[in-house]
């Protein structure tokens, strides 16, 4: 079949993620930055922390990972069913769209418009108009899955089409507000509610958008990779079913020792320790399939990166069941502890499922070879440099800064004022910083890589690793 016009969408979609990607990880270093030396904003209302974190948050996720999501998930749907792309205007309208909307959301987040709800904070009028692009984007791909050739449905099309039912319902039902003008509006829940409802999107968030669709284009890309089928597919559908039953459910664990009910705080915490499990599962089959072939992983370093993407997937998906523990919540939950499990998932299993994919996908979508494999091997030592940085500094800090906070004196006085407290953990946010620094350096060495591969008539002299 003729995939011509699948390839060229994919091609703006994949670019575009590329682009959104660096975006957000500059505006984040220099919001890490700015932790380490607050008098880095130098006075400007719109290098203010406040402001900057979340356009770094809603650029990553908005820009980096939905944009990766739709042109790999529909590419992958029409490879894998033998169908050609339903509506393929429609989709067009879905990529400008979707651009337009995040260049507005990420002026408007400058300006001070924010609805202050954490990975949703655009306002009201651009709410709508994601949702409008997700519908788009759902009849684009459902249509499509309804007109395979194949009577199978390939794996990976499963965790997309998850992905995108889950998001379209907890995105909606999150942002559900009064408006009172144009980019300001009221949430129409409140108090203990809205901070179920909140959590019941955040962590779905993150379970979805930045899980589910990188498990699924895994199970696509990683075979394709090392030339080798998926090692189980019956514990991919485990994976699958187990996301879907136990990550949904999980998201009160960030309201532990709040006045949420024991219950339900108990629910978020029994359901967090049963991911262990599809999660585990998932890493493991990936983990197989990656090694499978002996020549690939001991001599392709795009291999290195989803192995490394693999390991960080199960560190992560430890930390998180760990944090829904009471005794240790009750240590970590509000430190910096937090922000390095974020990012061990989200530079560490996001970030490097993406590197991985762009070396991949991008020299095939451009009919080319991979300019230097020596670069990708620089690239892997600054990313893996940069991850270790960021997430040790954090945990040791982290947990410092809890121990602190938690610490009395004989006369039931707190220990430490909050001073102190951050005397304590400026020196790990300076080895964030550098963390962070290091990390992006891997990412402009990518892109000039990238480039190299896309000019025309140049020399090829490493094409093989």
């Amino acid at each position: 079949m003729n995939f011509k016009e699948e390839e060229k969408i994919t091609r703006f979609f994949v670019f575009a993620a590329l682009g959104w990607a660096i975006i957000g990880m500059l505006v984040g270093l220099v919001a890490a930055a700015q932790l380490y030396a607050p008098e880095l904003n130098f006075a400007n209302e719109y290098l203010n922390f406040g402001k900057i974190r979340p356009i770094h948050t809603n650029v990553v996720i908005f820009g980096m990972v939905c944009n990766f999501l739709m042109g790999l998930s529909l590419y992958i749907l029409c490879k894998s069913s033998s169908a050609n792309l339903a509506y393929k205007g429609l989709t067009w309208v879905l990529f400008w769209g979707w651009q337009l909307v995040l260049l507005i959301g990420v002026v408007t987040l400058s300006m001070g418009y924010t609805s202050t709800k954490e990975y949703a904070e655009m306002e009201w009028p651009l709410d709508i108009a994601i949702v409008i692009l997700w519908l788009i984007f759902a009849l684009v791909f459902f249509t499509t899955l309804g007109q395979r050739k194949s009577k199978h449905i390939f794996v990976s099309n499963w965790f997309s089409g998850a992905v995108i039912i889950v998001i379209a319902l907890i995105f909606v039902m999150n942002n559900l507000a009064m408006p009172l003008y144009a980019f300001k509006s009221y949430s129409i829940f409140s108090g203990v509610s809205d901070s179920l409802v909140q959590w019941w999107w955040g962590h779905n968030a993150v379970g979805f958008l930045l899980t589910a669709v990188f498990v699924g284009t895994n199970y696509y890309f990683i075979p394709k990779v090392v030339d080798r089928p998926i090692y189980s597919y019956r514990l991919s559908l485990i994976t699958f079913w187990g996301l879907i039953g136990f990550y949904t459910w999980a998201g009160t664990h960030h309201l532990v020792y709040t006045s949420v009910p024991s219950w339900i705080q108990n629910v978020g915490v029994v359901m967090s320790l049963l991911l262990w499990l599809p999660s585990w599962a998932g890493a493991f089959n990936a983990w197989m399939t990656a090694t499978s072939n002996k020549e690939a992983w001991k001599t392709n370093p795009i291999v290195w990166f989803f192995m490394s993407s693999i390991i960080y997937y199960a560190l992560a998906t430890f930390e998180g069941p760990l944090m829904a523990i009471r005794w240790f919540n009750q240590i970590a939950h509000s430190t910096s502890w937090v922000i390095g499990h974020v990012h061990s998932g989200a530079l560490g299993w996001v970030g490097m499922t993406v590197i991985a994919t762009l070396y991949y996908m991008i020299p095939k979508l451009l009919n080319k070879q991979l300019f230097s494999y020596r670069l990708v091997k620089v690239h892997f030592v600054l990313a893996h440099l940069g991850v270790l940085f960021y997430i040790v500094s954090l945990w040791i800090g982290g947990i410092g800064q809890g121990s602190m906070w938690l610490a009395l004196t004989d006369y039931g006085s707190l220990a430490y004022t909050f001073s102190q407290v951050l005397d304590f953990i400026k020196p790990y946010m300076l080895g964030r910083t550098i963390g962070g620094g290091l990390y992006v350096l891997g990412m402009l060495v990518m892109v000039y890589n990238l480039y190299m591969t896309s000019r025309p008539q140049i020399e090829l002299t490493e094409q093989k690793a």
